[in-house]
């Protein structure tokens, strides 16, 4: 060193100068390249995870139910299989401020192409015409009868658990036996299925029906 000068110095100041430069900027672009490369790999991760979420709820099945009575909308209301009477009530705006909820089960699963009635305070129900909860309606004492029991060539897994000593599992086992052989011909064919034996047939022969 005591043999350069002071310009030959300062050359050599300024290289290592520069060659600093140049390792710090290659490092910190490496550095913001896995950046965006990360941000890169999220962003397609969200995008996946958002079809997945559409493909599931497209194949989602709808149910077409007809609400009346003490609520703000009457009329048609369609909502996801395996839905609540109190979801119905939801759709159509909410309740009145007279409606009499006494003898009514907002638990309870509704099914395709019911009707649902919310009386009012006051009002004189009629004791054929409503069923269980007093507001799933149909037109006639038959239908009347129809309308509580549980068409298993038809029910969801949802709808079989209403039934007693039937759980998922259960429910299950009768929606798949029924897509391999075919409808029920008859109630007691649900003996068929494994898990329902005598004793549990017969706890539920009378809330099934196959029409």
């Amino acid at each position: 060193m005591e043999n350069l000068s002071k310009k030959q110095i300062i050359i050599i100041g300024i290289i290592l100068v520069m060659i600093v430069i140049v390792v710090v900027y290659y490092i910190f672009n490496s550095i913001q390249q896995i950046n965006y490369e990360n941000l890169d790999n999220m962003e397609s991760d969200d995008t996946e995870q958002n079809e997945i979420k559409s493909n599931v709820s497209e194949t989602e099945e709808l149910i077409v139910v007809h609400i009346a009575g003490a609520v703000n909308k009457e009329g048609i209301a369609t909502l996801k299989e395996g839905k609540r009477i109190i979801d119905a009530i939801n759709e159509a705006g909410g309740l009145k401020e007279n409606a009499d909820l006494t003898n009514v089960n907002l638990a309870y699963i509704i099914s395709d192409g019911q009707k649902i009635y919310i009386p009012h305070i006051g009002e004189e129900q009629k004791e054929n015409s409503e069923i269980g909860e007093n507001i799933i309606v149909s037109e006639s004492k038959e239908n009347s009868q129809n309308t509580l029991l549980i068409n298993i060539n038809t029910a969801t897994v949802a709808q079989l658990t209403g039934l007693s000593g039937i759980g998922e599992q259960t429910a299950q086992k009768i929606v798949n036996y029924r897509k391999e052989n075919g409808k029920f011909n008859n109630i007691e064919e649900i003996k068929n299925v494994s898990g329902i034996g005598e004793a549990k047939y017969n706890s539920i022969k009378d809330y099934i029906t196959v029409k």
